[in-house]
Order: structure tokens, then sequence, then C-alpha cells
């Protein structure tokens, strides 16, 4: 109904190369501190692969120092996946029946193996990466 506030529970979430800078950058704007679950972020780097400026490559080094810190486990740095949707798929995070989200319009295709999958923005995504007491607090 309208109106209505619906808390859901993630089971995976993926960031890449490009929209990741901006979700730690709000992740640590909110507090969050840790994120809720390393187990179930994915981070694929694929959209500004080689780094084109130095810029690009410092926000690359921030994404992989965030992603040692939080203990996340599922990084696929430059060489070691493509494209993001499709080493999401290769790679099993997507399942049937469960509810991933992504910083990135085209996470929907993981509904073709039958999860219900859709893309939010980078802010978003950082509410979903931290405790859920912290990040209602602040948003």
């Amino acid at each position: 109904m309208p109106g209505e506030i619906v808390e859901a529970n993630v089971d995976m979430a993926m960031i890449h190369d490009l929209t990741g800078p901006l979700t730690v950058d709000s992740f640590h704007k909110i507090g969050a501190g840790k994120v809720w679950d390393p187990k179930k972020i994915v981070v694929i780097f694929d959209h500004l692969v080689p780094p084109s400026t130095i810029r690009a490559a410092t926000l690359q080094k921030g994404l992989r120092e965030f992603v040692k810190e939080q203990g996340i486990k599922s990084l696929y740095d430059i060489g070691q996946g493509g494209v993001c949707h499709q080493v999401f798929h290769e790679k099993g995070y997507a399942r049937p029946g469960e509810l991933i989200v992504g910083a990135d319009s085209h996470t929907c295709t993981y509904g073709a193996l039958g999860a219900f999958a859709t893309g939010i923005g980078s802010t978003e995504m950082a509410a979903v990466f931290g405790p859920k007491d912290t990040c209602l607090r602040k948003l």
C-alpha cells in the first residue's frame, strides 16, 4: 500500500568499481562502522578496467582497502572476473527465491535465475551494508 515501509532481509548485495566508491563514502557518512554481513557482499571491478585516470585508480584502491578492512571475501579485482552480472551468475551468487540488490540498473537480470533482484542507488546500498539499528536511525 502507498506509504508503507517494508523492511526486507537482503540475501546478497553487489557493487562494482564505479558505484562502490560512492557506497563506501555514504557508508562512512552514516557512521555505520562495520558491514552487516561480509559474506553477503560481492565487489566486482569491471566498469573502469583498466582505470583510465589517476582518480579512477585512487578510487579503486580505496575500494580494495574497504573490502580488506570489512573482511569481504568476494572481491573480483581487475583480471579476476569479467562483467559484474556475468560473474554474479557464474559464481552462483544469484539463487532462486533470494532477494538481491545491486548498485547497478542491470541487477534485475538475476531474475533469470529465479531471484528477486533490483538495482538501487549507492546511498541506499550504504544503508544495506550497515547494521540495521545504525542505518535506520541515520537515514
